[in-house]
């Protein structure tokens, strides 16, 4: 696992307290980080990486609770890391949900909390986490996004998925833009199909699905003090797959 300059700053990641996330506030932690856990329901197992993190290197950890979706929730989730840790210095938004069904079976009601989690989090938390970021000339911002929209991908099922994360790469990159004279990094990192995934296509490109340190290692670059010149990249962690092989 690559090894990032940011010993003593402050990483929130979003829906940590399982998967890709928490693989990712791990890392962090390994590198020296303070890191802020972040979960919706699962407080248990948030509190399990908490404990992990601190046996792995991190000088503090706590967990938050929070609803990305709801502004309000927002505020307070980031006042409760300002208040244990400090400033938010990197900010990932790991959160997104999904529903692999039939665009036309999907209820409106799941049509727009994935819309929600997967676009609306990701803008509500950095339109949060700027201000700070800006005033002290720092930061980093990493979205999960999906290799598919790179791809402009489109598909019956999971089609409010694929609208949703092809909106966060169009937002990571005017973001990107509209930082970078205020020492601020925006970047993507793009998985297709992950271990912890619940569905799974038939082929597997490379022979296996993509772990969970496949994508934190790839986010973990993009918090390096020498990847400051990079800004608006999306990396696919898809082992080079294309939409034409399904």
């Amino acid at each position: 696992m690559l090894t990032p300059e940011i010993a003593d700053r402050t990483v929130l990641v979003t829906g940590s307290s399982r998967g890709i996330g928490r693989e990712i506030a791990l890392a962090a932690a390994e590198a020296g980080a303070e890191v802020a856990v972040n979960y919706h329901t699962s407080e248990d197992a948030a509190d399990d990486v908490v404990r992990e993190a601190t046996d792995v290197g991190a000088p503090a950890a706590t967990a938050v609770q929070g609803d990305v979706t709801d502004p309000e929730s927002v505020e307070e989730t980031f006042a409760a890391v300002e208040s244990e840790l400090g400033t938010v210095d990197v900010l990932v938004n790991n959160v997104g949900s999904f529903a692999p069904s039939h665009w036309e079976e999907v209820p409106f009601e799941t049509w727009r909390h994935v819309m929600a989690t997967n676009f609306d989090g990701t803008v509500l938390c950095s339109r949060r986490a700027l201000p700070a970021m800006r005033e002290q000339g720092w930061g980093r911002i990493v979205n999960i996004g999906y290799a598919g929209s790179e791809k402009a991908l489109v598909h019956p099922k999971n089609f409010p998925y694929f609208v949703a994360k092809t909106g966060v790469l169009m937002f990571t990159r005017m973001l990107a833009n509209d930082t970078m004279d205020d020492g601020i990094t925006v970047n993507a990192v793009s998985p297709y199909v992950v271990e912890t995934s619940d569905e799974f296509p038939d082929d597997a490109p490379r022979g296996r699905w993509a772990t969970v340190e496949d994508v934190a290692h790839a986010v973990m670059f993009f918090l390096d003090e020498d990847s400051g010149y990079v800004s608006g990249e999306n990396v696919e962690i898809d082992g080079g797959w294309l939409p034409e092989r399904l």
